[in-house]
């Protein structure tokens, strides 16, 4: 008995990863485009909660390392976010070849 090649149509699979891809980047870019007011972290919203319940409330220890300005703090956040999503991706990749 010979071996048949079975053909399957790769352009349905092709056009769901498109779509996919589409919708992600929507989903990035309308928050942008449509909502209004300024884009900033948690950690200044639950300072200005913390300072109105109890103001006077000290902090227990000051930050080991203050970056210079808000655009290295982005760049080490940026970085680490990378750092971590690289490694997940290696550690998924890996076992997955593991199987194989």
């Amino acid at each position: 008995m010979a071996n048949k090649e079975v053909i399957t149509s790769q352009p349905k699979k092709k056009q769901g990863n498109w779509w996919l891809i589409l919708s992600v980047i929507l989903l990035t870019v309308l928050p942008l485009i449509f909502v209004k007011g300024e884009f900033q972290g948690a950690d200044g919203k639950a300072e200005e909660l913390i300072t109105e319940i109890q103001p006077n409330y000290k902090p227990w220890f000051e930050p080991l390392f203050e970056p210079a300005s808000n655009e290295i703090e982005s760049l080490l956040f940026a970085s680490q976010a990378a750092l971590g999503a690289g490694f997940i991706g290696y550690v998924i990749g890996f076992y997955k070849g593991r199987k194989k």
